[in-house]
């Protein structure tokens, strides 16, 4: 008999299907598009894509006239800084270097200079506009997002294609300060005229943090019956 241990061969996972529908819309938009289509995360049955800015209206164009998309969701703005609750600014001003973060760790996937770190077909840079179109005949739909540049955000305006982003231009101007190019009567919602700021911005100065931190950031009270010692370093009872 034969000493030789035979390994059993390792398990090979099925690759993950193809969704046909989304993988048909993702070719029309790069044959449309070109090199202008950046980048495309199709999963948990929903389509993602992120365009360069200079596309952006032909993109919801291609949406209307070439994938049956005719209803228009959404559209707002993203900011990638990190939240900070205490009061503080989450950032310098704009213009300012970002400084990379200190210690040698490997920088994960999607993280950006200066604790930067995006989601989901996140590009490279701190800002970026995005808007969801439907097909309400196919029940498909697809999300849009594109980079702006942090020192002059803007794009062009889907109006002209899509009446419905009218009024969520107009808030995300307002809120972030991104422009939109050839809006049709650009103006405030919800702010005076006189208002300084975009208060969507993460590094926007909240003044009632600034006088009391968030509550979850202050020191939490130990629980009753652990080890840890209370007010005056004596043990709890």
């Amino acid at each position: 008999m034969s000493d030789t241990t035979t390994e059993a061969p390792e398990a090979v996972e099925p690759d993950e299907p193809v969704d046909e529908q989304r993988q048909a819309l993702v070719d029309t938009l790069r044959s449309e598009l070109g090199d202008a289509l950046l980048d495309t995360v199709i999963a948990k049955g929903d389509l993602v894509v992120r365009v360069d800015r200079s596309v952006w209206k032909q993109a919801a164009q291609v949406c209307r006239d070439r994938l049956n998309m005719e209803y228009f969701c959404f559209l707002s703005g993203l900011d990638w800084l990190p939240a900070d609750l205490s009061g503080e600014k989450a950032y310098e001003p704009a213009g300012a270097p970002l400084e990379p973060d200190t210690g040698d760790a490997e920088v994960e996937t999607g993280a950006r200079p200066g604790g930067i770190e995006t989601g989901v077909a996140g590009g490279e840079s701190r800002f970026q506009v995005f808007a969801r179109y439907y097909s309400i005949v196919d029940h498909v739909g697809i999300t849009f997002k594109a980079d702006l540049d942090e020192s002059d955000p803007r794009v062009d305006s889907i109006v002209e294609l899509y009446r419905g982003a009218d009024w969520h231009e107009r808030e995300t101007w307002e809120m972030f300060g991104f422009q939109f190019d050839g809006h049709p009567g650009i103006r405030h919602m919800y702010l005076p005229s006189e208002f300084e700021g975009y208060p969507l911005r993460k590094d926007f100065p909240l003044l009632s943090r600034e006088v009391k931190p968030w509550p979850g950031l202050v020191d939490v009270e130990p629980i009753p019956g652990d080890d840890t010692p209370a007010e005056g370093g004596e043990e709890a009872s």
